[in-house]
């Protein structure tokens, strides 16, 4: 799949943006971070999306980081999928 946009699931409500994307950068380069959040309680729904510099780079952290544990839980890991218009 031809994206550098990558969907994270399972991430840990604590967790803050920086540290995911400290744990990504440490090995790719990303270039954004998007945290899902509740509208009403404007807290982290689990879920967010990690663009990287490259095809490549997406690849790459897809494949190193789908079922890795971060903060004490096991994150899955897919290629994110554009939004389609009604």
């Amino acid at each position: 799949m031809e994206t550098k946009k990558l969907f994270i699931g399972g991430i840990s409500w604590n967790l803050e943006w920086q540290e995911l994307k400290d744990v990504f950068k440490e090995y790719w380069e990303v270039v954004y971070v998007k945290i899902i959040k509740d509208r009403d309680t404007g807290k982290s729904k689990g879920f967010w999306f990690i663009e990287f510099a490259t095809v490549d780079d997406a690849v790459k952290a897809k494949d190193a980081m789908d079922g890795a544990e971060v903060d004490g839980r096991v994150i899955n890991v897919d290629y994110a999928q554009e939004r389609q218009e009604a």
